[in-house]
């Protein structure tokens, strides 16, 4: 009989290689959203979105495509008290990096974590967040994100993105997170894609051996 290896529910990784001691717990005045596409749920179950959920305190996490009859959701976009977003770029797009959200209100803010083409059909489908105000911000970063094609050089993965968004609100005085903390907040992605140039190194090693 084989031995079963322990699993980390979290990172969903063997507890032997689990990146969860890499995660830095971050308390937001903002609540962050993550809508998750299913594809990227079973593809990545340890990816930026879970890493991200489990990185800050205020913040929660929905499967789904079509999103417009998700009471979570809705609750959070009915009350008047919230001031909500959705991070995408576009012309009428609340540039952050210029402009300031209305703070009279609780800042809710919308992470589309999917490919770019699942996220225009989410945003198309939801028909409660399609005319949404959008949310984006403009960067001179490239993603660290080696394993996965970007659409573009500009376009990060969503903990990296989450990174800038939070860097821009501490600006405008929104947060008032510390610095070592933003500076430890993508270590488990780090730690992610380290291992995973590992595990591509250790086939190709394996490969050439097997072919000699």
């Amino acid at each position: 009989m084989l031995e079963q290896r322990a699993t980390c529910y979290t990172c969903y990784k063997p507890k032997n290689s689990c990146i969860c001691k890499y995660i830095t717990n971050i308390k937001t005045n903002t609540t962050f959203v993550i809508l998750m596409h299913p594809k990227e749920f079973k593809k990545t179950k340890n990816g930026t979105g879970h890493f991200t959920n489990e990185s800050l305190e205020n913040c929660e996490i929905h499967i789904g495509i079509d999103f417009t009859n998700h009471k979570r959701i809705n609750e959070l976009l009915d009350n008047l008290n919230n001031d909500c977003y959705i991070l995408y770029p576009g012309e009428k797009s609340l540039k952050l990096n210029i402009e300031k959200p209305d703070t009279s209100k609780h800042l809710v803010l919308f992470l589309i974590d999917s490919t770019w083409p699942c996220s225009k059909k989410i945003l198309r489908l939801s028909k409660n967040l399609s005319n949404l105000q959008k949310m984006s911000f403009t960067h001179t970063k490239k993603s660290e994100f080696i394993f996965k094609e970007q659409p573009a050089e500009y376009c990060l993965s969503t903990m990296e993105s989450t990174l800038c968004i939070l860097e821009l609100l501490n600006k405008h005085n929104i947060e008032d997170i510390k610095e070592d903390q933003l500076n430890k907040f993508l270590e488990p992605f780090h730690q992610m894609v380290k291992k995973q140039v590992y595990c591509s190194r250790e086939l190709n090693v394996r490969y050439k051996e097997t072919n000699r």
